[in-house]
């Protein structure tokens, strides 16, 4: 295939070109309706590229095979069998294709380190997930990727479990050691998804860690918004082998999502994909070198650490993306919430993953010597600013053996069964009936179905009154806590 071909975009720029008008949706007939007070924020372009994809940019049966030629085109360029965009992120992507490798029963063996959207596949589907423990550092009071030997134990423990997922690369920027978890999968027959949301770089360049597909993973889904080019919500996942459907795949994918997908979205993964077969080697080495100079830059910094010797060393991550710089705050004497909510707040520099000791910068293709000088500004600023500061309130973070919870209860009936809303102190004990993610990075501590027991309440109350910041319990600042109601013991 023509890896210069961008069918999506360039029938989107015809579309244009051609002055082409629809009585169909969107009602704002790209654009002519729209208040004038939008179009000045988000651009007249914007709304001339968004188009309905049949009977629009296409005719109503697809003939021209825009989308299908560009998931194809995408697939030849990473070495997948398959490609499928999506428009609803990689929350859809995964849920996708944890129905399609389980038929929507039996067992799941997954990290427990998955993101919430894995969660929120267990609740729709009524799986039994079989938790793959992460190696706890108890030191660092942070998870790195399941090791090998962790799995393999959990396949003799479930052998009749449909697959296993697991997270690479944490928003860490941690990856597992995916071709020895491939081998101990494929013995058994069974497939290997890969939640690969944060490494959409990968395929492109040797010297970033080891990509999925590469390994020999059978499914791994990648956020193309995360460290590629695209729109917020644009995703693809790659399937390989002959261990997933792949019908049944695409048609999981199609019950789950939208049927008014972005042509935006779509045109935007396939110019990326162009992009990065023409010249993302020499971007991604480019990345790369800005980010090898800022993680010294930074380390230099008082006060300041960059953690990576310490997650790659034994007994922690396989390998390392970094791209991803984590920064260890403690020596200020300050948080990792304090940090990102300071540098938001005085230098409009937005941080990504943080918790109480540590705040993240990603880098991308699109940064820069003029973006890296920038953070390092805002970072001296901080380390400035740091002693007046208030000492932050202490985070109640547990060990290993309490850290990861038992379930007891399959997690869609504790979710949709009755409920019970009680005291945080009085949850202990009682089985929970909503997730508690602290966010980012997004990684539940507490899931439907799972006992909760006293030091996850401790973290968790600590952590939001450190700045911990809890989008899903219907309480957020967790005073109260949902819990599957308990049948009242009748008298003898």
């Amino acid at each position: 295939m023509d890896q210069n071909e961008t069918p999506v975009l360039d029938a989107l720029a015809e579309h244009q070109k051609l002055e082409r008008y629809g009585f169909t949706p969107p009602a704002h007939r790209q654009g002519r309706g729209v208040d004038p007070r939008v179009l000045k924020v988000l651009g007249e372009q914007s709304f001339r590229s968004d188009v309905v994809a049949s009977s629009g940019l296409d005719d109503r049966k697809s003939s021209n095979g825009y989308l299908s030629r560009a998931e194809s085109l995408m697939a030849e360029a990473v070495g997948a069998d398959q490609t499928f965009f999506s428009t609803c992120g990689s929350s859809l992507s995964i849920k996708a294709t944890i129905l399609a490798v389980t038929r929507g029963e039996g067992e799941l063996l997954i990290g427990r380190d998955a993101h919430k959207s894995v969660a929120s596949g267990l609740m729709l589907s009524g799986l039994q997930p079989r938790w793959i423990k992460p190696a706890w550092d108890n030191e660092l009071k942070l998870a790195h990727p399941p090791a090998p030997k962790t799995l393999e134990e959990m396949w003799q423990r479930y052998p009749d479990a449909s697959a296993a997922l697991i997270v690479s690369p944490t928003p860490y920027g941690t990856c597992a050691d995916l071709e020895a978890i491939v081998e101990i999968c494929h013995k058994r027959g069974k497939p290997l998804i890969v939640d690969e949301a944060w490494g959409a770089q990968l395929p492109f360049h040797p010297d970033t860690p080891t990509w999925a597909m590469s390994a020999g993973a059978d499914v791994c889904v990648v956020s193309v918004h995360k460290m590629g080019l695209g729109f917020e919500q644009g995703s693809v996942f790659h399937l390989q082998g002959g261990l997933v459907d792949p019908i049944r795949l695409s048609q999981c994918a199609d019950i789950l999502s939208t049927t008014s997908a972005s042509v935006m979205l779509y045109a935007a993964i396939d110019g990326w994909r162009r992009q990065m077969v023409q010249d993302g080697r020499s971007m991604i080495d480019r990345a790369l070198d800005l980010a090898r100079g800022l993680r010294r830059d930074i380390d230099a910094i008082p006060g300041l650490h960059v953690l990576e010797d310490e997650l790659v060393r034994a007994e922690a991550s396989h390998d390392l993306d970094i791209l991803h710089i984590l920064i260890d705050v403690s020596q200020l004497g300050i948080s990792g919430f304090q940090a990102t909510d300071w540098l938001r707040e005085n230098c409009r520099v937005d941080m990504g993953t943080t918790d109480h000791r540590r705040t993240e910068a990603v880098l991308s293709v699109s940064d820069d010597s003029a973006t890296a000088d920038k953070l390092l500004s805002a970072l001296r600023e901080l380390t400035a600013a740091a002693p007046d500061l208030p000492r932050p309130p202490a985070v109640v973070i547990p060990d290993e053996g309490d850290l990861f919870l038992e379930t007891v209860m399959l997690p869609r009936d504790a979710f949709f069964g009755a409920v019970e809303v009680v005291p945080a102190e009085e949850a202990p004990g009682r089985i929970a009936a909503e997730m508690a993610t602290p966010y980012p990075p997004g990684v539940p501590l507490l899931l439907p179905g799972e006992r909760i027991n006293k030091a996850a309440v401790d973290y968790l109350r600590s952590g939001v009154e450190a700045g911990m910041v809890l989008p899903d319990p219907g309480d957020p600042s967790l005073k109260t806590i949902r819990v599957v109601r308990e049948e009242p013991h009748k008298s003898q």
